[in-house]
């Protein structure tokens, strides 16, 4: 695995959002996880802050990226990555405009081919040949499974998995590696994962799932690629309350919740 100076000094890693598409209270229910007033049973749409000394990478910025930033007090962001390109990964994409306005550059976002292309659909007025003054300001970088790629001095190892038929981009940077949305990976890329001390993996609640891992699944998983602590992300309200999951699960597992701070 290729390393350089930053990987050697710790990162910090922030748990911006560990919900699933909904998030968690979701709008009308009245479970009592939705119900709860414990603030780890409130969950943002997932996402992921990597930091290392001033430069800051969000993972994904879903419909409550502008939240987080405020939340996490995010004032300079040098990079945005997506693994793919549903809803509740991109909708917040606007909301890069401040960075744009503060430090008067475009701001890369590292994403596949068909990621790019679903943007620039989705997306279209940021993507115009003459786009109107104000408009978020963005320079795609394309990345893909197959080769390794830096950001700011780190180094990232795009890891391909499966959420359900539909292809999409997990990261390793030295020995942490961020895995959403996932429900199958093949064995070439499962190689590029062994050897993680952190792993965070996406385990949606107890039931089966065409597209996610449920918990026993994910347990699986990780059983298989043997990291040192993970940590589980993408949660529903099904998953049941943060304070008794969390009771349940083995001692090298634990269930993320917003906020969370780690050193890698």
């Amino acid at each position: 695995m290729k390393t350089n100076n930053l990987e050697k000094k710790p990162l910090k890693i922030t748990f911006l959002g560990t919900g699933t598409s909904q998030g968690v209270p979701i709008i009308g229910c009245d479970c009592e996880v939705c119900s709860s007033c414990d603030s780890k049973d409130k969950r943002l749409r997932t996402s992921l802050l990597i930091s290392s000394g001033s430069v800051n990478i969000v993972i994904d910025t879903g419909p409550d990226f502008r939240q987080q930033m405020l939340r996490a007090g995010v004032k300079d962001l040098k990079a945005v990555l997506l693994t793919h390109s549903h809803n509740d990964h991109v909708a917040g994409l606007d909301d890069v405009r401040p960075f744009n306005f503060k430090e008067l550059t475009n701001m890369p976002l590292y994403a596949t081919l068909d990621v790019q292309t679903d943007l620039k659909k989705r997306f279209a007025y940021i993507f115009e040949e003459n786009p109107y003054p104000g408009a978020p300001m963005i320079s795609l970088k394309t990345i893909s499974k197959k080769h390794p790629f830096q950001v700011e001095g780190i180094y990232f190892t795009p890891i391909e998995v499966m959420h359900g038929n539909l292809p999409i981009l997990g990261f390793r940077v030295g020995d942490f590696t961020y895995l959403t949305d996932v429900k199958t990976i093949e064995e070439t890329e499962r190689t590029k994962i062994r050897g993680t001390q952190v792993l965070v993996l996406n385990a949606l609640h107890h039931s089966e799932h065409h597209s996610h891992l449920n918990l026993s699944e994910a347990l699986a998983m990780i059983e298989d690629l043997s990291p040192g602590h993970t940590y589980l992300i993408h949660a529903s309200h099904r998953m049941g309350l943060h304070g008794e999951v969390s009771k349940k699960l083995p001692p090298h597992v634990s269930l993320a919740y917003d906020g969370l701070e780690i050193w890698v």
